[in-house]
């Protein structure tokens, strides 16, 4: 993969981790009202996963990895943070399908981008 493609994906991994927070908000903040922790830890995970990715576009070799790696697990920790909040009885399961949806976006290309030789 060309240096030009690599830049592409990674900036629409940017876009589509900027919806999953946008279709996250609402949810957290619906979340805190009954968890406070559990709302900052989604909240944290959420901006981890933009942070990351925009850190590690402009990184190189295995630091440009690592930081994508640690996006993806900032992405599967916002899963589980929704997953939580169902299970807790704070949101019905049909709240979380479509920021679920972007999550298992984002996690597939973050895992293309963190592993580019597979």
């Amino acid at each position: 993969m060309t240096n030009n493609a690599n830049a592409s994906h990674t900036f629409h991994v940017y876009e589509v981790a900027k919806e999953l927070a946008r279709a996250a908000r609402p949810l957290i903040e619906r979340i805190e009202r009954r968890d406070r922790p559990l709302a900052d830890q989604a909240r944290r995970a959420i901006q981890s996963v933009i942070l990351n990715v925009r850190e590690g576009n402009r990184r190189a070799g295995r630091d440009r990895l690592h930081s994508f790696r640690i996006a993806a697990g900032s992405a599967d920790e916002v899963v589980g943070a929704l997953d939580v909040a169902e299970v807790m009885g704070y949101l019905a399961s049909g709240d979380i399908v479509a920021p679920l949806v972007l999550a298992d976006r984002v996690l597939a290309m973050l895992y293309r981008l963190a592993n580019p030789g597979r």
